[in-house]
């Protein structure tokens, strides 16, 4: 697959390809070839280029009105996704990420913005991974590799009162995509609290082949102690109960031990895992301790044939040290692959409780 121009990695950088590199943003909107930069009096920065003229920063970014629905890319395949780059104003929460593959007329994706790239809060965290980077200030990246066969399209619909601007860049390759590629796809879900004794559930409703590839957790606590004991829990292809049960959440994300040293949690970036926010209370407002967490599976894919559900429980410690079921605030993004036609997402919830307060 790396040798065609999909993905390539250190060890096959050197490799031809005849793939065609193209890339979209507000300077080549469809991506054409040798159509950057020719923007004049309607590109956004037209005032600031004006005395210098064509080819000059006239239209680096885009404004997106109030309800509003931007198409930020729109591609004939075949070809893939190679990178993501975008640095949206506003309220992350109120920008909604959609990609639909091959004339699909639901997305595979459907995500707020912030939490696509793992800053559901709302709030600059440093991030260094494989799959997503978040870089000073706004700078939101992602890697994951998105191959489609016969189109793509990517909106952005600003779901807020005000308008937004919005730099973006999409880097992609016009090539033959294998028969064993299968189709990226993201969803979003949140509860507010969590109703006691409930498990939360981070995706459900998947059918058909694939593997699950990553986990974003934005998570609120309610309570005060420790709130990460539960155990993150994966049925595949008709379990009743699941195949995979993991030991807590602090050893899902390949910590341990509460991610505290001598009294202090820990914050931590790695190529596939890491607790990269941590948000403490100010000891006014700022009541509530609230976290980013993420875990890819790039080099341990959980692979499904039918069909697939996720669930995390949320758990803490009564004084007694028996375990507490929490109501806490959790925010989830699900990453997999799998084969179409796919099954059309949750509803996102409505924008009263995607908010952030």
């Amino acid at each position: 697959m790396s040798f065609n121009g999909l993905g390539m990695n250190m060890g096959n950088l050197s490799r031809l390809s005849n793939a065609q590199s193209r890339s979209i943003s507000a300077e080549n909107f469809r991506g054409e070839k040798g159509k950057g930069g020719m923007a004049m009096e309607e590109g956004a920065s037209w005032e600031s280029a004006k005395e210098l003229g064509q080819g000059w920063k006239v239209s680096p970014c885009v404004h997106i009105e109030a309800g509003q629905v931007f198409t930020v890319a729109d591609i004939e395949g075949p070809g893939a996704i190679q990178q993501i780059w975008m640095t949206p104003t506003g309220d992350w929460r109120f920008s909604i990420l959609r990609i639909y593959w091959d004339h699909q007329e639901y997305p595979s994706v459907e995500c707020p913005v912030g939490d696509f790239f793992a800053s559901g809060w709302g709030q600059y965290a440093q991030l260094s991974s494989l799959a997503v980077c978040v870089n000073p200030r706004s700078g939101l990246n992602c890697y994951w590799e998105m191959p489609f066969r016969r189109h793509c399209r990517i909106t952005l619909e600003n779901i807020a009162d005000e308008r937004m601007t919005l730099f973006y860049q999409i880097n992609y390759t016009l090539t033959e995509v294998p028969e064993d590629c299968a189709y990226f796809h993201a969803q979003f879900r949140r509860v507010n609290p969590l109703p006691y004794k409930q498990v939360y559930t981070v995706l459900d409703g998947v059918r058909g082949q694939g593997h699950y590839v990553g986990t974003y957790l934005a998570w609120g606590v309610n309570n005060a102690g420790w709130w990460g004991e539960g155990e993150m829990k994966f049925y595949m292809d008709g379990d009743e109960w699941p195949t995979i049960c993991g030991t807590g959440l602090e050893d899902y994300f390949c910590g341990s031990y509460n991610f505290d040293v001598g009294g202090t949690y820990i914050p931590f970036t790695t190529p596939y895992s890491g607790l990269h926010q941590i948000l403490k209370p100010d000891g006014c407002y700022g009541s509530q301790m609230r976290f980013g967490l993420y875990r890819w599976h790039i080099v341990d894919p959980i692979r499904f044939q039918s069909d697939l559900k996720v669930t995390v429980q949320a758990l803490g410690w009564r004084k007694n040290w028996k375990y507490l079921p929490l109501q806490d605030d959790i925010a989830s993004v699900a990453y997999w692959y799998q084969t179409l036609p796919s099954q059309p997402l949750p509803p996102l919830p409505a924008r009263e409780f995607l908010e952030i307060v």
